[in-house]
């Protein structure tokens, strides 16, 4: 050993700052202002009154000594208590928030800095603590328990880098006894809500670059601003989920811990000028996937990928969540279904596309608003299935099941105006009632509230056809499709397309996306006007001029271009 070296037993703390690369990215002046008063006000005193040495800082990060396990606690558990409140009220971009792991150790002493596989514990131990948590080692437990009025978790045993053994970690967050063993227990789980329940998980940053952090951080929370637009979603906050970031996630257990019925989780990985973005949902219930995809961009165009990626995400997550938030009816015979139950199993028969099953929805719908007159879900699904009904040719009386569907989506919208999808149900009435501009503006309004909301563009691109804005027609037709290729009503997409290309005289283009729609359900009607090929090539039977053919009437008051 060199001279001026010593060895000596320390507790030591290793605190940094989360997404600092994105804060500072952000606003650099801010974030700069912003950290030196929580070090001059906060951090700084509680290291003092607590006996702790800085040993080491490094712009978003420190390093403290401290003489006890109990000392190194205490004062740690101030801080992220204090860093709590200094947040209250902030926007989320705004909040500074931190990560901290607490070792005890040997370590070796040279003039000011320390160093030594106990520093090295601590720093791994940082690296895997939760935003506004703390991380410690299992010795550091021992010396603190009984002795603190603290709740740790067990996390049990974490393979960390550059540590041949495993350490085995105990968690503690500010969140009360939400992160404890009294709340989480298996035996205590806590009740799902009453809509559709969803955490968003930190995306994982898959790069060798740290500086891509901010980017896997900002989708995670532009999905949660996105889904949290939607008054039908149960949304756990971003600080909540955040503080499971760099930890060994159990899908299952964050589920049951936050009591959720689904998990999205991602990643993000980098190689050279290309990105690459995975996504999958989770049911927590059982583990299994209910949705995955990949997304592929050039890194120039990161900020463009990320709302892209948002958008297609978010509107996967809509149609999956609809499609999967309750049992199909005829598996659950319980006769006290709630109101939220009956009206998912009507989002369901929707996607069945059928006769019977927009009749079995009208029941399961028309009890629900029994139960509460004033469901505005309820009033705008019901409103959907009785626009289906009409347009894909299910009734007799087509005006009458139009005018229902307008009278319905307008006392959704009264019940709740900030609803998006009651907003498209109106719109959807509007345009089967041949009243463009009204459902032009009831459309552009459920996109103002979400513009993440695929089956609105769809519809949007539709009714803009008809009023011979073809080019804006097929350009919200391409974003519903691109955003959310797998839903099942994507049929009506490509027959919005084609329509497009129809009223522009493109008809061999009509045909090509007609056929499409035919792929995916043969039995449509109006897709079989591909079947009208010989008419719409070339010239016109019986001589030259305009290739148009005039459609069935029957057919053209369906789709919007006759009363």
């Amino acid at each position: 050993m060199k001279e001026g070296t010593q060895r000596r037993l320390a507790a030591i703390v290793s605190a940094d700052v989360v997404g600092y690369s994105r804060l500072m990215g952000v606003d650099e002046a801010e974030t700069l202002a912003t950290m030196q008063a929580h070090r001059t006000e906060l951090w700084n005193p509680i290291i003092e009154q607590y006996g702790g040495r800085v040993v080491g800082t490094a712009g978003d990060s420190l390093l403290i000594e401290y003489a006890s396990a109990v000392a190194a606690v205490e004062s740690s558990v101030a801080v992220q208590r204090g860093m709590l409140k200094r947040n209250a009220g902030l926007p989320d971009e705004r909040q500074m928030l931190l990560r901290i792991g607490i070792n005890i150790g040997e370590v070796i002493v040279e003039g000011e800095d320390i160093f030594g596989d106990g520093v090295n514990i601590s720093a791994r131990l940082q690296a895997i603590a939760k935003s506004g948590g703390i991380a410690i080692s299992s010795n550091v437990h021992e010396q603190v328990s009984g002795k603190l009025d603290v709740a740790f978790r067990d996390d049990g045993e974490h393979q960390v880098k550059n540590i041949d053994r495993p350490v085995h970690v105990w968690r503690w967050f500010p969140d009360a006894k939400t992160m404890t063993n009294e709340a989480v227990t298996a035996d205590h789980p806590l009740t799902l809500p009453d809509k559709p329940s969803i955490a968003v998980l930190p995306f994982e940053n898959m790069s060798n670059d740290p500086d891509q952090e901010y980017f896997a951080d900002g989708m995670s929370e532009d999905i949660i601003t996105a889904l949290s637009r939607s008054p039908w979603l149960f949304i756990i906050a971003r600080n909540t989920t955040f503080t499971y970031k760099g930890g060994n996630i159990d899908v299952k257990r964050v589920a049951r811990d936050l009591g959720v019925r689904y998990v999205l989780e991602g990643s993000v990985r980098k190689a050279g000028n290309r990105v690459r973005i995975t996504a999958q949902l989770i049911d927590g219930t059982t583990g299994g996937h209910v949705w995955s995809e990949r997304y592929d961009g050039e890194l120039a165009d990161i900020f463009d990928l990320q709302d892209e990626i948002t958008q297609n995400v978010v509107a996967s997550i809509q149609t999956q969540v609809h499609l999967t938030a309750s049992e199909p009816a005829g598996r659950n015979k319980r006769p006290d279904l709630t109101v939220w139950e009956l009206t998912m199993r009507g989002w369901q028969f929707l996607y069945d596309f059928s006769q019977e099953s927009f009749a079995a929805a009208k029941t399961l719908l028309e009890e629900a608003i029994a139960h509460d007159p004033n469901s505005a879900e309820a009033h705008l699904v019901l409103a959907v299935i009785h626009f289906h009904d009409a347009h894909m040719g299910f009734v007799s009386d087509r005006q009458t099941t139009l005018t229902t569907a307008n009278q319905l989506a307008l006392r959704a919208t009264r019940l709740d105006e900030q609803n998006e999808y009651a907003h498209w149900a109106l719109g959807l009435s509007y345009w089967g009632l041949a009243r463009h501009d009204e459902a032009i503006v009831a459309l552009e309004r459920a996109l103002e509230l979400n513009p993440n909301c695929s089956v609105v563009y769809g519809s949007l691109g539709t009714v803009l056809s008809l009023v011979g804005r073809i080019d804006e027609a097929i350009a919200n037709h391409e974003i519903a499709i691109r955003s959310n290729p797998r839903d099942p009503s994507i049929f009506f997409r490509f027959t919005g397309i084609g329509l497009a290309h129809f009223l522009a005289e493109r008809y061999d283009a009509a045909i090509e996306w007609a056929d499409k729609a035919i792929h995916r359900r043969p039995n449509w009607y109006l897709g079989h006007l591909s079947s009208r090929r010989q008419s719409y090539s070339g010239q016109p039977p019986g001589g030259s001029g305009s290739c148009r053919q005039p459609l069935p009437r029957g057919i053209a008051q369906r789709i919007g271009l006759a009363a």
